[in-house]
């Protein structure tokens, strides 16, 4: 009886997890965006006091790559929040929904994190207070337009 080669397994795993980040590093990642933002911490000041770059900080944020268990205590420690705080939200064990869909965010805050909000943002502070009042109306009536059915 000829042995059975583990090797193709290690392929198909090895090829889905590099395509798909695990619903679990999303969340944890989301959850690092949220609290930074809310903490007023800029990526690159807390990618500083970590002792990573920005760019591997933007990284762990959007899940490209896992946040280890000290990365995620120096994260915690320098934002002043537990380590748990990163994982509020996550079902636990054996509970389901985790692989269904990805979990839930504040989507507010989402969007202010990512590279589109903040760019909106910068450019939307550096109009004048007249200008930026009058785009922020145009944006409600056409929230309000869409939320109608006609």
């Amino acid at each position: 009886m000829k042995p059975k080669s583990s090797r193709p397994f290690r392929a198909v795993l090895k090829a889905r997890i590099g395509r798909d980040p695990h619903p679990a590093d999303l969340h944890v990642g989301r959850q690092i965006a949220t609290v930074r933002v809310l903490s007023d911490v800029s990526q690159a000041q807390l990618a500083r006091s970590i002792g990573v770059t920005f760019q591997q900080l933007q990284k762990y944020e959007n899940a490209r790559n896992r946040v280890s268990a000290s990365m995620i205590y120096e994260i915690g420690k320098s934002l002043g929040v537990p380590v748990s705080r990163f994982f509020e939200g996550l079902p636990e064990n054996g509970e389901s929904g985790l692989a269904a869909s990805p979990l839930p965010v504040d989507e507010r805050i989402g969007f202010i994190a990512s590279a589109e909000g903040r760019h909106l943002i910068e450019r939307i502070i550096q109009l004048p207070p007249r200008v930026r009042a009058r785009v922020s109306a145009l944006i409600a009536a056409i929230g309000e337009e869409l939320s109608f059915p006609k």
